[in-house]
């Protein structure tokens, strides 16, 4: 029973490093949707913005509005450029959390299988050795009742 105490206190580490590599996940996780929704948000003032140039171009604008709205659109693709490797950078990193949380619950089932089996070990010891109990007193019984 000594071994299955030493290995249950190896599973439960293991679950700790898994409750662990959980929560960097699912903080990794939130981290790379705020910046994929700053993303998305991004791309969508740049498409109103494109469609407002568009209007103003056919429209007969001011070329200092045209302007103004060209470095607008300027801006925001290089706030696009910019999010975008944040968002490449969070992908990644939640990724390599989610392969290390993987990892963590494949060596916590590996230890709870291994437990269940040693478990399983010792109870079948004690069935035969009830067993062959039994046979001994069976046997025994016999003796007696045959010496009389």
């Amino acid at each position: 029973m000594a071994k299955i105490s030493s290995l249950t206190k190896i599973r439960d580490m293991h679950d700790n490093e898994r409750q662990v590599a959980q929560k960097a996940y699912t903080e990794s996780q939130e981290t790379f949707e705020k910046i994929a929704k700053e993303l998305y948000n991004l791309l969508k003032k740049k498409e109103t913005a494109e469609s407002s140039f568009d209007h103003a171009v056919q429209a007969s604008t001011s070329i200092e509005k045209i302007k103004e709205q060209s470095a607008y659109i300027e801006k925001l693709t290089n706030q696009i450029q910019t999010v975008q490797v944040l968002v490449q950078r969070a992908r990644n990193d939640m990724q390599s959390k989610q392969t290390k949380l993987s990892e963590a619950y494949i060596e916590y089932k590996k230890y709870e299988k291994i437990i269940d089996l040693k478990k399983e070990e010792t109870q079948a010891k004690i069935r035969k050795q009830e067993a062959d109990f039994m046979d001994e007193m069976s046997m025994q019984q016999f003796l007696r009742q045959n010496q009389r």
